[in-house]
């Protein structure tokens, strides 16, 4: 190519060498910075390897820290090594119910025949078939359950398993049913965040796997490196990077520079973890009611909650709360002092600025 052109990306061409790394879903063949925390999940699998029973695990720690990533790859070599135990991962958004998550294993074990089958029968033939065997269960997102029962179901009759639950929040085990925490008595873990030489590290492993080599400017990488760094979230590390080839590609530059980088920034009020669309049913109804009525107090929000069919207690309607405020979705503000003491006032979060993240 003539050196009017060099710079000048081809209409053919991209920068992208397999644009699926920069999922969060991908699946490394290394995961970088978790081995400890890996090797702790392993030791309590290992049991199942002589035919006996594992210990559980509960795992815990803030959003894009690597407990999903970690757990899968952990199933991804169990698989590899041994036939004797079979690696069983639901996430609990969609399914959150006991029928839902039964179906899943149904469908997980290529058992065709559901239909008409209550959740009783189902679970019937998924226990013959897994006491074949030694199972590991991971349930993530489990906050998002509406029922235990599965889990009790599990403990009380699948033979040698360890169940693994992974949650953003500690106190979850502390709220779970007494008769359900008895039997778990799970070792406990916490996916502490990202330094930022990790976060580097993590972000490099991914950009090697997505781009072609010598893509990036290393001043655009570390811009990213550090916000991604700040915010304590890989996935959006992830977002941003994906964004910042795109600009240079429809820019068609053959790099990437610090101004796609930052115009990758200036794109990251429009980028969530997770979309409205994957609130549970509970979640979705306070959120459109903060939506209709931005800026009231929160007994005012709960009070609108139970006029409109809610059942939550008033706690877990907090936590609700809470939950819509780390996903970005409301602000709230507590004030003190004036006519009415202390307060919380609840707002539909409809501008997030780049500070908010």
């Amino acid at each position: 190519m003539g050196g009017l052109f060099k710079d000048i990306l081809g209409s053919s061409e991209t920068l992208f060498k397999n644009e699926l790394a920069l999922d969060y879903s991908f699946q490394p063949k290394l995961v970088p910075y978790r081995e400890k925390e890996q090797r702790f999940i392993a030791n309590c699998i290992k049991p199942l390897f002589q035919e006996k029973n594992g210990r559980n695990v509960f795992i815990f720690g803030q959003p894009g820290v690597g407990k999903t990533v970690a757990c899968r790859h952990i199933l991804m070599e169990l698989e590899e090594e041994t036939e004797g135990i079979i690696p069983i991962y639901i996430n609990c958004w969609q399914r959150n119910t006991t029928y839902k998550i039964i179906l899943e294993m149904c469908d997980l074990m290529e058992f065709k025949f559901v239909q008409n089958k209550k959740t009783e029968e189902l679970f019937r033939w998924v226990k013959q078939t897994l006491n074949k065997k030694s199972v590991v269960f991971v349930f993530d997102e489990v906050d998002k359950l509406e029922d235990m029962d599965f889990l009790y179901m599990i403990l009380e009759e699948i033979y040698r398993k360890t169940i693994i639950l992974i949650t953003n929040y500690k106190e979850w085990i502390v709220e779970l049913d007494e008769r359900i925490k008895s039997r778990l008595t799970p070792e406990i873990i916490e996916f502490k965040a990202y330094s930022y030489e990790e976060t580097k590290g993590i972000l490099k492993q991914r950009v090697e796997y997505a781009f072609h080599p010598n893509i990036w400017n290393d001043d655009a990488f570390e811009l990213i490196a550090k916000k991604t760094a700040e915010l304590q979230d890989i996935r959006t590390g992830l977002y941003l990077i994906k964004e910042a080839g795109s600009i240079a590609e429809e820019k068609s530059s053959r790099k990437i520079s610090m101004e796609h980088a930052q115009q990758a920034l200036d794109k990251i009020k429009d980028f969530s973890i997770k979309n409205t669309n994957e609130l549970a049913a509970d979640e979705q109804l306070i959120l459109d009611l903060v939506k209709s009525n931005s800026g009231k107090r929160i007994g005012d929000f709960f009070k609108l909650y139970k006029e409109s069919g809610g059942n939550l207690v008033y706690k877990s309607f907090q936590r609700k709360i809470d939950r819509l405020e780390k996903s970005k979705f409301v602000t709230v503000e507590k004030t003190a002092g004036g006519q009415e003491g202390n307060t919380t006032i609840v707002k539909h979060n409809s501008e997030r600025k780049l500070t908010d993240f």
